[in-house]
């Protein structure tokens, strides 16, 4: 297995400098993608290149969404050579003590996805754990599956072959649909999932760029082209699904 981590930033500078310390320890490349993030968080992003020989920063000159910058971070890593991208969020949500275990995860089960199933704390505000299990409806309306339990959890591992594959054979929502449009097209491609349940906060001084309008808007998209995509592939999901696989 060869692993780095993919981490999509945009406007997040408060964890940026702990993050990647932390994650120079494991001695593995480091992919960060800036999506048009502002000159402060720019400017932080260009000193860590400097500062860590692991970084490889990528930029777009304007904000492409999340999605988008998972997308690029990920393709950058294949065509670099790398069996399996860690994605981890910049907002200082996700648990770094468990990085080693998904690593583990993915080594002993190199075939998999590997997706954080969260754990939350008080810190979770109420409208956006409800918006969450709606969004996990659908995904297992779409997928004909609970085998995914969390698909909007952007601490995960991806199998970069299985991904890029998939990546290049549909159009994806470029924001915050993607996470959980990627793992249903990924189970329709038969990779197998495990979940990871990890410790999830929302820290004090965490930045959100969920646009309410916009992204729900996107998500809405997402789910019913993977509605149409799943009626289509119905008597083939069926019959995997009486077989067993």
């Amino acid at each position: 297995m060869r692993a780095c981590f993919v981490i999509p930033v945009y406007n997040h500078p408060h964890y940026l400098q702990a993050l990647v310390e932390h994650l120079s320890g494991f001695d593995l490349p480091i992919v960060v993608v800036n999506d048009g993030s502002d000159a402060e968080c720019t400017t932080i992003l260009r000193q860590l290149r400097s500062q860590y020989k692991q970084v490889d920063l990528v930029e777009h000159q304007v904000n492409q969404g999340k999605g988008q910058a998972v997308i690029t971070g990920l393709i950058h890593a294949y065509n670099l050579g790398y069996s399996h991208a860690l994605q981890i969020d910049a907002d200082g949500q996700h648990d770094w003590s468990d990085i080693q275990r998904f690593l583990d995860t993915a080594k002993q089960n190199p075939e998999a996805m590997i997706i954080g199933q969260p754990i939350f704390d008080q810190s979770v505000p109420r409208k956006r754990l409800y918006g969450r299990y709606a969004t996990h409806i659908w995904v297992w309306i779409n997928s004909l599956s609970f085998e995914i339990k969390d698909s909007m959890c952007g601490f995960r591992v991806y199998p970069l072959a299985q991904t890029v594959k998939v990546l290049n054979s549909a159009k994806f929502q470029p924001r915050m649909g993607f996470d959980s449009e990627i793992l249903v097209r990924l189970k329709w491609e038969q990779v197998k999932f495990i979940n990871v349940p990890t410790q999830v906060i929302y820290p004090e001084d965490g930045i959100s760029h969920f646009n309410v309008w916009r992204d729900n808007l996107g998500m809405t998209q997402a789910h019913s082209r993977l509605f149409a995509g799943m009626l289509y592939r119905l008597p083939t999901l069926l019959y995997r699904k009486v077989k067993g696989e």
